[in-house]
């Protein structure tokens, strides 16, 4: 059972990523999902959330800048991230909320100034 991103990747400051995800192993549809991240030296955190039916929550440091998104027929998760700053550098991970599958590798954005 596991939810495995990709999609990252090194971009400047103020450009785009798209990230995704494919569930496997899970009846994705039932679950609110989201997507994490953990910086170099800092605890990974949560910074978007979708439930079964659509509706988002994201962390402040990211309002109006990434959009989550889900095709629960594809069973695929998405990240589209704009405006990115520096500090979005980080491993960006995708599981259930809270998480209760395997963490992965995970996919690294890298932001330059």
């Amino acid at each position: 059972v596991q939810l495995q991103a990709s999609g990252g990747g090194l971009v400047q400051a103020g450009g785009s990523l798209r990230l995704s995800c494919e569930a496997f192993g899970i009846n994705f549809k039932i679950y609110q999902t989201g997507w994490y991240r953990q910086a170099p030296g800092k605890q990974r955190e949560l910074v978007a959330d979708i439930s079964s039916d659509s509706i988002a929550n994201y962390v402040d440091s990211v309002k109006g800048r990434f959009t989550i998104s889900r095709d629960n027929v594809k069973r695929m998760l998405y990240l589209q991230m704009t405006s990115l700053r520096p500090e979005d550098t980080a491993v960006y991970y995708c599981n259930t909320v809270p998480g209760r599958t395997s963490w992965g590798r995970g996919t690294l954005v890298t932001v330059s100034s």
